[in-house]
């Protein structure tokens, strides 16, 4: 079995019932709340889709947009947009990056390495990421 997309020693936000916790990317989907689209399984403790795929309700403690990731193959994607403001960066990637899942930091990182330099020109990336990182 591939590693669970949420791994450590709890210090992530996920729930500890969290399907983040046991799947990888990608084998589960992520709603914006518990709905009826999900329920309760009181079975085993977890949600599920009425196809049996696991479902996070938390997409902020999980660090996922929302997504039907198994159930329709949705791409994963994580919205980064830069701020206007130099003077924001280093908080707005700290709170990215920390709020990220761990299999998005990296691409996370990557596109801060590439988008830094052409909307601040005169800001060294990695300086600003160990800053945030810090």
């Amino acid at each position: 079995m591939d590693e669970a997309f949420v791994t450590g020693d709890g210090h992530h936000t996920a729930c500890g019932i969290c399907p983040s916790r046991r799947f990888p990317l990608g084998e589960f989907d992520v709603f914006e709340r518990p709905s009826k689209e999900c329920p309760f399984d009181p079975a085993d403790g977890h949600r599920y889709t009425a196809e049996r795929v696991p479902v996070c309700v938390h997409p902020g403690k999980v660090g996922l947009p929302v997504g039907r990731y198994k159930s329709d193959g949705v791409p994963l994607t994580q919205p980064f947009v830069l701020p206007a403001d130099v003077s924001d960066l280093v908080p707005y990637l700290r709170v990215v990056l920390y709020g990220a899942a761990p299999g998005m930091v990296e691409t996370l990182i990557d596109r801060a390495l590439a988008e830094i330099p052409q909307t601040f020109p005169g800001v060294d990336p990695v300086a600003a990421l160990r800053r945030a990182l810090n």
